[in-house]
């Protein structure tokens, strides 16, 4: 074998050194290989014993191979290559200590594979210093085992190295989608979105690396997208996957719709939901899902029903959920027919209703002005349902009441709500006063607000101008006065007080309030002000 050894540098190492790094050889076994050192390598080589038949001319001093020297590749040489130390900036990398080794086989192809084993068996130190030893004999692995080191070495969190063979590879035009994946990946994780997607943006610039960017590194980024929140640079580069001539892969949409799901873009993810299948695929389970709340969310009842019955086609099974929000939603586009479709879905499912899907349903008859139909099935979940109800169903029962004047039935409920102590809010005790007000029971709704004030809920707005159309309809002046005491209104429905003590012909009564009501900044309309000049001059 001989072995031919340049000098990596001008400096001198040593009266030791000096001589065997001119232009010696080795020659073993008819065999000659050239051992090559690149600018600015250093390394630390076994040690070698010439055979006996070699001149001494020819021979070299044991203390070349026995001499240790630190490796630190691509890394300026400043003195003696053998009091060189590491990098500052390179602190990170575990490879303090690489050994460059002496290859007998420098077939690529077949170091390619050993590299490939070796990377594969997570043996990083070994395969880093293979793939070293490699450059220093002027050998190039292929891009797979380039691939399979870099994959090695960003799992033992050694970016900084695999930073520098990612650089060589880009600098050979090796690098590969597969690549461009591992680096992207990689860098997201440990230096933070904007560094991956300010690398992406220069690959996709770059004429050399643009074409070699494949679905794969697209959804790297959009997964980069998904968790930054960046609805809007995932959108510029969907569009950019037509323009390219990139077909998305059901990954792609999945990732896509995740994004505008969380933020909020509901079109977006409908659109993107529709191209998806438009191109074979089938969204996930999670994907539908995602669909359903954002579609439930925006009041998009036609898309949410469809997606929920896609599922039921497809095997998979909605949760309770997701059958909720479907129902909720069509309640309030008064589908009310559709909501009990879903619902006896919900049921033979197996799954059972919660307070949520009464709350619903109970909403969606409502809204459908089945006001019969609520009480009935209010009375029938009150006997049936497993878990007891809550404030919400109730409520939705005293306003079925109050539209259809029931004001005992009403009255009822809210007792019953006070004894299962539920916490009676002042809109619960309005839907009772609406409905005695509606009934003409005008004393028993007053009676119900000093009640509500004794347990220290106070009236709102609606309260007060209820008990004032009580009291004028019922001729219940003290009660009138008492109530303008705590409350004047000064909307537009401080007209209709005027208007009907005038009808009521109680002209100093309405004299006294318009001018209280003037007091406070109160400016009626032309038809109030007609008739109080009216009243005023006579």
């Amino acid at each position: 074998m001989a072995v031919l050894i340049r000098s990596c540098s001008s400096t001198s190492y040593g009266t030791n050194l000096t001589a065997p790094f001119q232009n010696r050889s080795i020659r073993r076994k008819n065999k000659s290989h050239r051992f090559c050192f690149s600018k600015g390598l250093v390394c630390k080589v076994a040690s070698c014993v010439p055979d006996s038949d070699i001149s001494t001319k020819e021979k070299l001093d044991n203390t070349i191979w026995s001499h240790e020297i630190k490796f630190c590749s691509n890394r300026p040489i400043k003195q003696s290559c053998s009091t060189e130390k590491e990098d500052k900036s390179e602190a990170d990398s575990k490879h303090k200590d690489i050994t460059l080794h002496f290859l007998e086989e420098t077939d690529e192809k077949v170091l390619s594979k050993r590299l490939v084993v070796l990377s594969r068996s997570n043996k990083t130190k070994s395969a880093f210093e293979l793939y070293l030893s490699m450059e220093a004999f002027n050998l190039m692995p292929d891009s797979h085992a380039c691939n399979s080191l870099l994959s090695c070495l960003l799992r033992n969190g050694l970016l900084p190295d695999a930073l520098e063979v990612f650089d060589k590879m880009s600098r050979r035009d090796m690098a590969t989608g597969h690549t461009f994946t591992l680096v992207l990946k990689a860098i997201a994780k440990n230096k933070g979105f904007d560094a991956a997607i300010s690398l992406f943006n220069k690959l996709e610039t770059d004429d050399r690396t643009k074409g070699k960017l494949d679905v794969i590194v697209y959804n790297t980024m959009f997964s980069v997208y998904a968790k930054s929140k960046d609805w809007v640079e995932a959108e510029k580069l969907w569009r950019k996957l037509g323009k390219n001539s990139i077909k998305g892969t059901s990954l792609t949409f999945d990732l896509l719709i995740s994004t505008f799901v969380q933020c909020n873009c509901a079109d977006l993810a409908v659109e993107a939901y529709h191209e998806s299948i438009r191109f074979g695929f089938e969204p996930s389970e999670a994907t539908m899902k995602a669909i359903i709340a954002t579609c439930t969310q925006e009041g998009n009842w036609e898309v949410a029903h469809v997606v929920l019955r896609k599922m039921l086609d497809r095997g998979m099974k909605p949760n309770l959920i997701a059958f909720n929000s479907v129902i909720n939603c069509l309640g309030k586009a008064c589908q009310s027919d559709l909501a009990f479709s879903v619902y006896q879905t919900l049921y033979l499912s197996g799954l059972q209703p919660d307070m949520y899907t009464w709350y619903s349903l109970l909403s969606a008859l409502y809204r459908s002005n089945r006001y019969l139909e609520v009480i009935k099935l209010f009375q029938r979940v009150k006997r049936e349902a497993k878990s007891e109800l809550d404030s919400h169903v109730y409520n939705v029962a005293l306003l079925a009441c109050q539209k259809q004047g029931m004001w005992t039935q009403a009255l009822q409920l809210l007792w019953e709500m006070e004894r299962c102590e539920f916490e009676v809010c002042t809109q619960s005790y309005n839907h009772v006063i609406f409905a005695c007000e509606d009934a003409g029971e005008v004393e028993v709704a007053f009676d119900i607000y000093r009640h509500m004030v004794q347990l220290g809920c106070n009236g709102d707005d609606f309260t007060y101008m209820s008990l004032i159309r009580c009291s004028i309809s019922g001729s219940l002046w003290d009660e009138f006065l008492e109530i303008l005491k705590q409350h004047i209104p000064l909307d537009a429905s401080a007209y209709y007080i005027i208007h009907e003590l005038c009808l009521q012909e109680l002209i100093g009564l309405a004299k006294n309030i318009f001018a209280a009501m003037q007091k406070l900044g109160f400016k009626p309309d032309a038809k109030t002000r007609t008739l109080m000049l009216q009243h005023f001059s006579t």
